[in-house]
């Protein structure tokens, strides 16, 4: 009985020792739905970037940021939170980055589920960026690891915070999922203490080889643009995947023209090698970019299918399950 005391009293330790540490870096503002703020937690009334709206109807808004001089993030809080959270990262070539298609419309779905969703408006590969062709992945790795440190404050579960990503926002977050041992820059020195690797992965119709045989040539265009000393195969992630990757959901249509489906297919294939839970959705309807609201037939069920997978997880890496289980 004593042991079991010293044991559970050791638990608490911990327990209270991961809560003052993820209070201890956090610089984030708890704020309402919807709201948006930099990296560093500044409230965010007009974005350092040009917005462009593309949709002539307001109930559908499809917009996008380009020119971005500081990212900023948009959050969409659940009613009933359970502790989970993804950092989404939406796509648009590595030449802008959309908003509304692989961003805000997501929120209703997912926060149905209880997951709370942190949409990152990332700097785009641009050499008027002192990280040029790093600079998504410095704001990727920032955001990850400011969630972490602010986890408490979120209500969120520290290890239970994963990213999904879309075309090249997908390609994006499999940099941050296998790019880990990559130098780059923290701005500011904050966060250092707080680890950038997500949980869990969700790719969208990802951005994944430099292969020219199915290279998406804006993607690489405009990385090489950025950094044209940098060798191609850093940014074939492919070939990155080792057993710590984490666990990763892909999706992909098999009439993708934009990004062919060989990138999803290569990637699931590396992480099976590699002994990484993964799983595969492959569609044979559904073109590119379709994201949520575009998604049709048995394609609008892939939320769902994501939302079980990731419920599925280890207890380590579980969003859908509520905090006191």
């Amino acid at each position: 009985m004593r042991a079991r005391a010293v044991a559970c009293a050791g638990a608490l330790l911990i327990a209270a020792a991961a809560t003052a540490s993820a209070h201890a870096g956090c610089d984030w503002p708890t704020v309402d739905n919807a709201a948006s703020f930099t990296l560093a937690g500044r409230p965010v009334d007009a974005p350092d970037a040009r917005i462009v709206e593309r949709s002539p109807d307001p109930r559908r808004p499809d917009r996008y940021a380009e020119a971005i001089g500081e990212a900023w993030l948009t959050v969409h809080r659940p009613a009933q939170p359970d502790g989970s959270a993804l950092l989404v990262l939406p796509g648009g070539g590595y030449r802008r980055v959309v908003l509304d298609k692989e961003g805000t419309a997501l929120a209703p779905r997912f926060n149905a589920a209880g997951i709370t969703l942190f949409v990152l408006h990332y700097r785009l590969p641009d050499i008027a960026h002192p990280d040029a062709a790093d600079a998504p992945l410095v704001d990727a790795r920032t955001a990850m690891r400011q969630l972490r440190a602010c986890a408490a404050d979120w209500s969120l579960d520290a290890a239970r915070i994963g990213v999904m990503g879309f075309s090249a926002g997908g390609h994006l977050a499999a940099q941050l999922a296998t790019r880990r041992d990559a130098r780059l820059p923290t701005p500011g020195g904050l966060r250092d203490g707080h680890d950038a690797r997500p949980d869990f992965v969700v790719l969208g119709y990802p951005v994944i080889s430099m292969d020219p045989a199915i290279a998406h040539a804006g993607s690489v265009a405009r990385l090489r643009a950025a950094d044209a000393s940098a060798d191609p195969a850093t940014w074939s992630l492919d070939a990155l995947v080792d057993a710590r990757t984490p666990p990763t959901f892909l999706l992909h249509a098999q009439d993708d023209t934009a990004v062919p489906v060989a990138h999803s297919l290569r990637f699931h294939r590396a992480l099976v090698a590699a002994g990484v839970p993964a799983s595969l959705h492959v569609f044979p309807h559904g073109g590119h970019g379709f994201g949520i609201r575009d998604a049709h037939g048995p394609l609008a069920g892939w939320p769902d299918l994501a939302i079980a997978w990731m419920r599925a997880l280890p207890a380590d890496a579980a969003p859908g399950r509520p905090l006191d289980e």
